[in-house]
């Protein structure tokens, strides 16, 4: 294992009971988890904003059964495709879990790749309003062109940040600054530390390879997803209402598989236009985790063993 810590501000102090597992798609941050949790007495609390969904199996990696036999997950499989889930939601979840697991005298392991389930979690939500239905469906009717000019008139520090691919994302820092007439990016700086504090949360570990490494992972687990059925569960998920719901479609490769299906790109197109976007999803979790939290960050090789990574880090 090569484990360097590389954090350019000191690790967060260690909180005795709360142990973070965070990392770009594909990294390896499962498999250490599951490692740890098995050392340590731990339980997996699951920072991903698409394996809540039941049915999003293949294309979230979602832990298999044996896994999950292994050791207990939480917040996986908690609803509908058809039913909206935010980062309100997921805290409220998140702390009932950890609260749980820690009156059983277990070990809350939270391990994901969702930055900003992670930070509201750790440092509250903030004052931002809640959803405006009205508001939201006039924003939803206009092009995304101009969405982004609007954005980038009112505020184009969000505007430089965000996934301008992603319509949600863009449609929701929209939304805040109608309703409240500020900048979203200046309410997102202002998190309220009303939950545990990034300060207190200790144990906070981030995983990264190289970009060569990585990005070989993430081409032999796209290869391995398309084989297991990735498209006929897609199917499947279209009949049980999928593509009503704005934000389980945002799940990687669910929108490019639905587009194949209706006849826009081939198979073949497909799996490489799902590869792309995962290397640069991946990018953006990492210029996201590096900004917004304090981790201990671990260079993992390709000959890395999860093992040895995990036995590395529970003799802490």
């Amino acid at each position: 294992m090569a484990a360097e810590s590389e954090s350019s501000s000191p690790a967060a102090p260690c909180h005795p009971r709360l142990l973070l597992v965070a990392g770009p798609t594909a990294v390896g941050k499962s498999e250490i988890a599951l490692q740890l949790a098995e050392r340590l007495g731990g339980e997996i609390v699951s920072v991903d904003s698409m394996q809540v969904y039941r049915g999003l199996d293949i294309g979230t990696a979602k832990p298999s059964r044996a896994n999950r036999g292994r050791v207990l997950h939480h917040l996986i499989d908690v609803v509908e495709v058809t039913e909206p889930f935010d980062a309100a939601q997921f805290v409220r979840l998140a702390s009932l879990a950890v609260a749980d697991i820690r009156r059983r005298g277990r070990l809350p392991i939270l391990c994901g790749g969702t930055g900003l389930y992670f930070k509201a979690f750790l440092d509250g939500l903030g004052e931002m309003p809640p959803a405006d239905a009205a508001l939201r469906a006039v924003l939803e009717s206009t092009p995304l062109p101009d969405l982004l000019r609007e954005l980038a008139e009112h505020d184009p520090a969000t505007f430089e940040r965000i996934d301008r691919q992603n319509p949600r994302r863009v449609i929701r820092a929209l939304e805040v600054i109608r309703l409240t007439a500020k900048p979203f990016s200046a309410q997102r700086a202002d998190w309220q530390h009303t939950t545990l504090g990034t300060q207190q949360a200790a144990g906070c570990f981030g995983f990264a390879r190289s970009p060569a490494d990585l990005h070989q992972r993430i081409s032999a687990r796209v290869d391995a997803m398309f084989r297991q059925g990735w498209v006929a569960e897609t199917e499947q998920l279209l009949k049980r209402g999928l593509a009503q719901n704005k934000t389980a479609m945002q799940a990687l490769g669910y929108r490019q598989i639905v587009e194949h299906l209706g006849g826009e790109r081939s198979l073949a197109d497909t799996i490489e236009l799902v590869k792309l976007r995962t290397r640069q999803f991946a990018k953006r979790q990492m210029t996201w985790f590096r900004g917004q939290l304090q981790l201990t960050w671990t260079n993992l090789e390709p000959e890395s063993r999860p093992e040895a990574v995990a036995e590395s880090i529970a003799r802490l």
